[in-house]
């Protein structure tokens, strides 16, 4: 009886590398493992958490099963046990153009939420994160930094481009083909043909939108292995980059090295800096606003994030904002030939996940003198960074615009107002013929609260595009953007319609000025008479789907502070 006793003692002080498996408490817990077959070897070592939003309804994520089983073979290699769970991974383009897009900024912050809990119930030692677009990405790094624990991102790599008449394009080709049909530019057949060629395999869309721009800024705060946000999604090396990930955090988790050892404010300011230099997507900032909260507590001013933003010039431009597809942008060296360009406005003693700062693995890299693609910081493409802050008497809490998107002739443009209130009016008005040269077009109402969800404005976008008008008219919104749109668009107009904001009292014919290079946006209307329309705001009416969108409109904050639920909620 001693001799079983002591032998049980023994068993129930055995340490494991997860405390949660120790002693007599742990023991249900191994038990519920050791039912799906784990055994107590297994359960001794670190436990990593694989969070694969993998679905085979989201091409970005189609090949995330396999590179999963890659990220698996590097956790065992390097003495880790895998454990591998599932998040949502709504497609953006899917939900173009219908209420599905207004779920899709509000999908980030379940995303969060869904990968905290799985982390926390479990106790997991560390975390590999597998997204590749537009909501995902961000919403992994935003709990990422929640968590504080050893974690990596690997996105699933950006798909190839297509191929039509000479000229490289991504799937948006597809929408600017509507307005070609309508302006008889292609015939019924031709249309067909472009859309089967458009999205020519798996992966992110190949264009520098949320998607890439968003993996692009998580190798740069350092959540990524060097190098390995722009692999293409179909080379062999993004499965080797896999098996790297999964032996890096397991050693990341013997180190003892979290999240927040990674990400500090430099390192966020540097992902500012990237995304200014490389004309990212306009999101990049509300997404950068959320991560910055989960970080540091507070909100992101956009008054410093502008002064960031005045420094840097804008130095790599891929598609929309050029020819060039992000697989050009890789074989140019990708985001480390961004950031070796812009050594000086950086600061590279910041960690990444290699455990080694940046100044370090970028010793170790060759440039690939980028050329057209990536310019070097002293012959940049402009000046004037790749997305900019405004501000004025339409936007008091500030709005966003994309100068490496829009036209040099419409830097300085002034027009009249067209006011729709709805995505849909504008689209229809858009290929109606409604709208002329010299016009503005306003959408109100499509913000975080008047969205609800602040869909992106992508369609109006591009029908003007493609009928021919996005050289001669603008569109501002509290809406968003996708991060394919070109043109002289302005977004996240703060205050929202729905808050209160001038936007909602703007009325047509109104003359709107708008200076990018000022970073100024002005309702050339008399103070006093915005201020007897501002007491006769009629809202419209919006029949949504109840369910979750009612909570994010009652909860979410505005647009200049990131649109998190929760945060600064504006009261009318």
């Amino acid at each position: 009886m001693l001799l079983r006793n002591t032998a049980l003692c023994k068993g129930a002080t055995l340490k494991t590398f997860n405390k949660i498996f120790n002693g007599d408490e742990g023991a249900l817990k191994r038990a519920l493992y050791k039912s799906m077959g784990f055994t107590d070897n297994q359960l001794k070592k670190p436990m990593i958490g694989i969070a694969n939003s993998f679905t085979s309804g989201t091409p970005g994520h189609y090949n995330l099963q396999e590179i999963s089983k890659k990220v698996i073979e590097g956790v065992i290699g390097a003495g880790g046990t895998p454990i591998e769970f599932g998040t949502i991974a709504p497609c953006d383009g899917i939900a173009e153009g219908h209420v599905g897009m207004n779920y899709i900024l509000p999908a980030r912050e379940v995303i969060a939420a869904s990968i905290e809990i799985m982390a926390r119930t479990h106790n997991f030692d560390g975390l590999v994160l597998l997204g590749s677009c537009d909501k995902i990405v961000p919403a992994m790094i935003m709990v990422a930094l929640r968590l504080n624990i050893p974690v990596i991102f690997l996105n699933g790599g950006p798909m190839w481009h297509a191929h039509y008449n000479g000229k490289k394009w991504d799937g948006n080709i597809v929408t600017e083909a509507i307005g070609w049909k309508k302006c008889g530019d292609v015939t019924e057949s031709e249309f067909r043909e472009i859309e089967d060629l458009a999205e020519p395999c798996v992966g992110s869309c190949s264009m520098m939108g949320t998607a890439n721009t968003m993996c692009g800024l998580a190798e740069v705060l350092g959540l990524s292995l060097p190098g390995s946000s722009m692999i293409p999604a179909t080379s062999a090396k993004r499965y080797r980059v896999a098996v790297d990930t999964g032996e890096a955090i397991v050693n990341l988790v013997k180190k003892g090295i979290k999240a927040r050892d990674i990400v500090q404010k430099s390192s966020l300011e540097n992902a500012l800096k990237v995304l200014f230099a490389m004309g990212g997507s306009t999101n990049g900032l509300l997404h950068l606003q959320a991560i910055y909260q989960e970080a540091f507590g507070s909100k992101w001013n956009l008054d410093e994030i502008n002064k960031i933003g005045q420094k840097v010039p804008w130095i790599a431009a891929v598609y929309p904002a050029s020819q060039y597809t992000v697989i050009d942008f890789y074989q140019a060296g990708g985001i480390r030939e961004v950031m070796k360009n812009l050594e000086s406005l950086l600061d590279l003693t910041m960690l990444n996940v290699s455990g080694k700062s940046f100044l370090t693995t970028l010793q170790s890299y060759e440039s690939k003198n980028g050329g057209e693609v990536v310019r070097p910081l002293d012959t940049p493409f402009s000046p004037m960074s790749g997305v900019k802050i405004l501000k004025g008497n339409l936007a008091p809490d500030g709005a966003v615009a994309k100068p490496a998107a829009i036209p040099k002739n419409l830097t300085h443009f002034k027009g009249t107002a067209k006011v729709f209130s709805s995505e849909q009016e504008a689209s229809n008005a858009i290929l109606q013929g409604c709208i002329k040269p010299g016009t503005v077009v306003v959408i109100q109402y499509e913000g975080p609260r008047g969205g609800p969800g602040m869909p992106e404005m992508y369609k109006p976008m591009k029908y003007l595009e493609g009928m021919g008008l996005s050289d001669s008219c603008a569109l501002i919104t509290d809406g968003r953007f996708s991060g394919s749109n070109r043109g002289l668009f302005i977004g996240h107009i703060s205050p929202e319609a729905s808050a209160g904001g001038v936007i909602a009292v703007v009325e047509d014919g109104d003359v709107i000025h708008i200076d990018i290079e000022k970073g100024d946006v002005q309702l050339e209307v008399a103070s006093s008479v915005i201020q007897t329309r501002m007491q006769h705001i009629s809202m419209p009416e919006k029949v949504m789907p109840h369910g979750y969108l009612d909570l994010y409109k009652e909860l979410s904050s505005s647009a200049s502070s990131g649109a998190v639920l929760g945060v600064n909620h504006e009261k009318k």
